[in-house]
């Protein structure tokens, strides 16, 4: 028993010296953006301690798929949820993992709503060892729970549903001063219900982008991989209207490779940015065009074994017997016979018209 408390501790060291940067980026770029973020309804707060983390599109298998935004309790005590978010890193969208801190890092400035409008969160806060509830952005029943509180959120920023930072038509915004020293802080990874959460979102197929055109019909959870509860939240709409492209497939560079930082956003303090370049190899085949050595191609030399007639023509005919030369005492020998003397005699006279000079 000791010793399994001592384990348990040791554990719980090395999670909390584990930055943001070890485990907050996937190194899987895409070559075109996820679709907008759905419209949908936060489904009611399951009890105290539960803090929301909003939904987001991840992909596998060639494809975007939905995980709900859901309610999860809290790993530790004062600990807060940054969420996931898309950015472009030069070659690609990059996907970057939410964490769990005490402070909330920079999530690309994607207004995911009910408290997480871009920066920061004003949905709750911790006091005391307590999470309190701002029921202005949050669907909190004060039946079951009594620490809230009423505070309207100001957004400053322009609402849209867009759900990446930078590139063509991304949000454009960089990390504040207390986000980049967020990210310098302890963070813990989702915990275990917030991985099977997204597993069994990626194995059904109604949450694929392809499938729902951007409106998932499970939109939201009460609690984490509870697709079939009653309080499940469908899509009231999509983002936008959503087609996926004929070329999704392209993806670079390997899984395990480490992403960069999006281009129009500070990299994070604890690790610096990291160029998605690589080798030509490692794009996609439908990125490069096939091309051949030099040396496999036919020369134009090859492609014909035939001379062309005016080289053929003479050095290749052969005369006919009768025309061909023969020898002067051949030619001057009588035949028996054949010809009379002053035959022989007119003969040898006219010129030889048949006969062709030798070439």
């Amino acid at each position: 028993m000791h010793i399994r408390f001592i384990r348990t501790i040791l554990f719980t060291l090395v999670m909390l010296s584990m930055s943001a940067a070890s485990f907050a980026q996937i190194g899987i770029s895409i070559n075109f953006a996820p679709p907008e973020l759905p419209v949908y309804e936060q489904p009611l707060c399951p009890g105290d301690g539960y803090l929301w983390t909003p939904g987001y599109w991840a992909y596998a298998d060639d494809d975007y798929y939905w995980v709900p935004g859901t309610w999860v309790m809290a790993p530790q005590v004062g600990l807060l949820w940054t969420p996931a978010y898309w950015g472009w890193g030069g070659n690609g969208f990059v996907f970057y993992d939410g964490y769990w801190g005490p402070h909330v890092g920079f999530y690309g400035g994607i207004s995911y709503g009910y408290g997480y409008f871009g920066e920061g969160y004003e949905g709750g806060r911790w006091d005391n060892g307590q999470f309190f509830y701002n029921r202005s952005v949050n669907n909190v029943s004060v039946t079951n729970i009594h620490n809230v509180y009423n505070t309207t959120v100001v957004n400053s920023t322009t609402v849209n549903r867009v759900s990446y930072n930078g590139g063509t038509g991304g949000i454009s915004a960089r990390p504040r001063p207390q986000e980049e020293a967020a990210a310098r802080e302890k963070h813990i990874p989702a915990v275990a219900v917030q991985t099977q959460h997204a597993q069994a979102a990626r194995t059904n197929p109604e949450q694929r982008a392809s499938v729902n055109h951007g409106k998932p019909a499970v939109a939201a959870t009460p609690k984490p991989g509870a697709f079939n509860d009653r309080a499940v939240v469908p899509a009231k709409a999509a983002g936008a209207p959503y087609t996926p492209p004929a070329n999704r497939g392209a993806v670079q560079p390997a899984a395990n490779t480490p992403a960069a930082h999006p281009e129009n956003s500070a990299a994070r303090p604890d690790k610096p940015a990291q160029p998605t370049t690589g080798p030509e190899t490692n794009r996609a085949p439908a990125a490069q065009p096939p091309t051949r050595p030099e040396t496999n191609r036919p020369e134009p030399a090859q492609r014909s074994q035939t001379p062309p007639p005016s080289e053929r023509s003479q050095p290749q005919r052969t005369p006919p017997p009768a025309e061909t030369k023969r020898p002067a005492q051949e030619r001057q020998r009588p035949q028996p016979g054949a010809q009379k003397p002053e035959e022989k005699k007119q003969k040898d006279e006219q010129p030889k018209k048949d006969e062709k000079p030798p070439q």
